[in-house]
């Protein structure tokens, strides 16, 4: 596998989640040549599937809204946005114990008065609290999520300063900023917050549409992935694993099994750990800063139920320690009943805890929940463990977050840690593997990809 720079130049990607994926894509269509590195057997990174006694399941259940453009646009690339759902319109059930099913969509009004109605009617807040929720609302739209003092502050006491201190208030808001963000709202970043609230719901009425996948991830990102890379002309390399990268008098040579391989061009898309410990020295990146950035976990259950027991595809919980619970019976090839998978984001009470100890709890409560299931037999209960979904987002961190360039021209940075002003979701991670692409295109003098991503 030993290469060369030459007329084409050779673009070394390492990691295969959706960053490098898009990276690869993008300088192979630019014309790079493309190497793409993965030390597992499959694409997709942190949104992956398995199978576990014949059911197929996702590691957890990720979403996306109508403002993904750049993760939307993978899928077009990859050639399988049939396989997604998205939302005519925003409509998320909210489901809890005793209670019927009560609802936040938005209505036929310009955003950001769109969700107002909803607000307004919102069952479990009082009618206080419901004016309160759509003024902080309004509040949102004015706030700058590029502001660097809005990062140096928790969300928790900025709505503290608006009024919002009973639990039940701060229970709306942690609906909306626990999934994204993955930190429960008190310690939540004011930055990140405002970003997701302004162009998920605020900026435009239709930003919020949810879309979920129909199939699991494999059939999503994996396969689709490779034939993809493969078709544009990029080396696939799974099952190998780069042990180190150093700067030469070409550009970088990677340590590959034992084999040098030359590129003109390196670009990490992997974990910030493992990008530290890549990293060239002369790269220079600060490895500390990323070691602040943290870690926080993401718990998925997994439960197969005799029968139907849930009729919306998805609902929010309230009053439980259930949060999102989705439909997942089509997807998971199951031939009877109905299998919910349950996302318990800022998992740290979870984490790490046994099948036995997490059924205990959750199943009392999705029983509680949807009265159907209180007659239904389990036919199976499972749980996937992410100890390291995402980086804490928290105040602070966005100085923490690098941009794509490192300090040598030949060395670059992607994934949904960097810095492109989104939350650590799959839209942020493609885009940063657009812009790594790009940037590192140009460096070669190439042009590269310029389409949406870049908004």
């Amino acid at each position: 596998m030993r290469t060369g720079s030459g007329a084409v130049p050779h673009v070394a990607v390492v990691g295969g989640g959706l960053a490098g994926m898009r990276a690869a894509l993008a300088c192979a269509d630019a014309g790079a040549r493309v190497s793409l590195f993965e030390a597992r057997p499959r694409l997709g990174g942190a949104a992956w599937s398995t199978e576990k006694r014949g059911l197929r399941l996702d590691n957890g259940q990720h979403v996306f809204m109508r403002c993904c453009t750049a993760y939307r646009g993978l899928l077009d690339r990859l050639g399988v946005s049939e396989r997604v759902f998205l939302q005519p319109r925003l409509a998320v059930a909210v489901a809890s114990p005793g209670s019927p099913l009560a609802w936040i969509r938005r209505h036929a009004l310009p955003a950001p008065a769109h969700l107002a109605p909803s607000l307004l009617a919102f069952p479990h807040l009082s009618l206080g609290a419901r004016v309160r929720a759509a003024r902080v609302a309004r509040r949102f739209a004015s706030l700058d999520p590029d502001d660097a003092r809005l990062d140096a502050r928790s969300l928790g006491d900025w709505l503290a300063e608006c009024g919002v201190r009973d639990p039940a208030s701060l229970g709306f808001w942690d609906l909306l900023i626990r999934p994204t963000l993955n930190v429960p709202v008190a310690s939540a970043s004011l930055a990140l917050a405002a970003k997701v609230l302004r162009t998920g719901f605020l900026d435009r009425a239709d930003g919020a549409d949810i879309g979920f996948a129909r199939v699991p991830f494999a059939d999503l990102h994996d396969e689709p992935g490779a034939r993809a890379l493969r078709s544009a002309g990029a080396a696939l390399h799974l099952r190998t694993r780069v042990e180190s990268i150093r700067c030469g008098a070409r550009g970088v040579v990677l340590g590959v099994g034992g084999t040098p391989v030359i590129a003109d061009a390196v670009i990490l898309a992997t974990p910030p750990e493992t990008t530290a410990r890549l990293a060239p020295a002369e790269a220079q990146l600060d490895a500390a800063g990323l070691a602040r950035l943290g870690e926080s976990p993401i718990v998925n259950l997994h439960i197969w139920l005799d029968r139907r027991v849930m009729e919306p595809d998805f609902a929010a919980g309230w009053a439980t320690p259930l949060q999102w619970i989705f439909d997942r019976t089509g997807a998971s090839g199951v031939d009877r009943g109905q299998l919910l998978s349950v996302s318990l984001s800022a998992a740290d009470e979870w984490v790490g805890r046994s099948r036995a100890q997490l059924r205990e709890v959750f199943l009392p409560a999705l029983r509680a929940l949807f009265p159907a299931a209180r007659g239904a037999e389990v036919l199976d209960f499972l749980a996937t463990h992410e100890p390291a979904a995402t980086f804490r987002q928290v105040p602070g961190t966005r100085r923490l977050r690098p941009g794509n360039a490192t300090r040598h021209s030949s060395v670059w940075v992607a994934g949904a840690w960097t810095d492109t002003g989104w939350p650590a979701t799959m839209e942020s991670a493609v885009r940063s593997g657009s812009a790594a692409a790009r940037a590192a295109l140009r460096a070669l003098g190439r042009s590269g990809p310029a389409d949406a991503e870049a908004a």
